[in-house]
């Protein structure tokens, strides 16, 4: 996956836009280094409605627990299921084997606050 082409928050989760109305999420590579091993991966439940910015996961390593936020507002279409049994998949590769979920709107995706990936290094470096 080429993260120049998915979108960010200052959150540390990842934004892919796979259709006008549908996105998948995950969390970066920089949270999960800051994360260390994870052992636990709650996803969201299925048809869930989510409000932009509400609690939709939890992920949970060996140093704490962290909540995951919805970085749009939409109902779950799509979990990860292979995390209940996996949470390493996230250790592993937080973008095509750790993904989370994805969340599809009633509108047209806005990613107007959402941040790219030069904006996101910027951010985890300062």
């Amino acid at each position: 996956m080429d993260k120049n082409t998915l979108f960010y928050t200052e959150d540390h989760e990842w934004v892919q836009v796979l259709d006008d109305n549908t996105v998948r999420i995950g969390i970066t590579d920089y949270a999960v280094e800051q994360l260390g091993d994870i052992v636990y991966v709650e996803v969201p439940e299925m048809d869930e409605e989510y409000d932009l910015e509400e609690a939709f996961a939890n992920i949970e390593s060996v140093k704490s627990t962290s909540e995951i936020y919805a970085p749009i507002a939409g109902k779950v279409t799509a979990v990860n299921e292979t995390l209940e049994d996996e949470p390493e998949n996230v250790n592993e590769d937080p973008y095509e084997l750790g993904w989370i979920c994805e969340l599809t709107s009633e509108s047209a995706i806005d990613t107007s606050h959402l941040i790219s990936l030069e904006q996101y290094t910027e951010f985890v470096e300062d």
